[in-house]
């Protein structure tokens, strides 16, 4: 890479501790200290899996952990949405005979308007969560199925809904939710001690869908990364802190914008202002320039988010922290 400074999360190569622990009687959490967090849900006869992993080694090992607690059937795979580091792990299921891999529509049409350029850059973001990339297959991963708004699953009794309640950290945001324990699989709308990754976000409208997750009120709760958050005050916290950060990184970039600052400008006054706060958190450094720069633009002349390439990764890291 050409720039002085390369990205923060290409020198990121100690490996995570991985928990996978019960959090209500249907549900688990597989969290890797603020890596990408999968979802699992095992119902009467069968196994949904949320988010895949970044390979089909590293899903893998998300199987193992799955047998060790039950036989059942791997026999939905669900994409909350569509960034390469949640999905391209999804021929492991496959291979274990899952039959429908499920996305909502909008997250179908991502996957049609910018699937290859995101993985590419994504990559080349992020190597140690790309391990043994060489095993993802050429190509796409592509739902099987899709909807809009609401789709009701049935793994035997248990009633498992996907929702889509709004945009947020992209726009074909989808939870996965059991109403009648609870819990919540939110993918990357919410996160705890991790920061947001904002750069495909609508940032007017994160808070409005974090809103109305919270009306769910949530017993439980796997974020896209952190800790799995148990108990209705626990995950209250998680929906507040996320709601916060994308409140504070909009506040601060609208009013440079608004200002007339240039985008190099108002990410150097942004990050000091979120520093003290939000600095401690999971791949803040690495976070920032996405998402004060997918904010400017928002707050100025880009409604919907512009695709990232491996060449505008470059050129936005070398702008802004060159």
């Amino acid at each position: 890479m050409s720039s002085t400074k390369t990205f923060a999360s290409q020198a990121d190569l100690a490996e995570k501790q991985v928990t996978f622990a019960q959090i209500s009687e249907h549900a688990w959490a597989y969290t890797a200290e603020g890596d990408p967090n999968t979802g699992v849900v095992i119902g009467d006869d069968a196994v949904l899996v949320a988010d895949t992993q970044a390979t089909p080694a590293m899903a893998a090992d998300v199987i193992r952990r799955i047998r060790e607690v039950t036989d059942k059937p791997i026999k939905y795979v669900v994409l909350t949405h569509y960034h390469a580091v949640r999905v391209l792990g999804a021929s492991a299921y496959r291979a274990e005979g899952a039959q429908q891999i499920l996305a909502s529509q909008d997250t179908y049409d991502l996957i049609v308007e910018r699937g290859e350029q995101d993985k590419a850059s994504e990559i080349g973001r992020f190597p140690r969560l790309f391990r043994n990339v060489e095993t993802v297959p050429a190509g796409m991963t592509w739902p099987t199925m899709t909807f809009t708004g609401k789709m009701t699953l049935w793994l035997g009794r248990l009633e498992v809904q996907l929702l889509q309640l709004g945009r947020g950290h992209t726009k074909g945001d989808t939870v996965v939710w059991l109403p009648q324990e609870r819990t919540l699989l939110s993918g990357d709308l919410v996160e705890f001690d991790a920061t947001p990754y904002a750069g495909d976000a609508y940032f007017q409208d994160w808070p409005h869908t974090l809103d109305r997750i919270a009306e769910l009120k949530p017993l439980a709760l796997v974020p896209g990364r952190g800790p799995a958050l148990v108990g209705e005050e626990r995950a209250r916290q998680g929906l507040q802190v996320t709601r916060d950060f994308v409140s504070d990184v909009w506040a601060n970039v609208r009013a440079g914008a608004a200002a007339g600052k240039d985008l190099k400008t108002v990410y150097r006054e942004t990050y000091a202002a979120l520093k003290p706060r939000y600095g401690s958190w999971v791949i803040f450094d690495h976070c920032m320039p996405f998402d004060v720069t997918r904010a400017y633009d928002e707050a100025t002349q880009h409604r919907d988010p512009r695709i990232w390439t491996a060449e505008r990764d470059r050129q936005m890291w070398e702008t802004l922290e060159g």
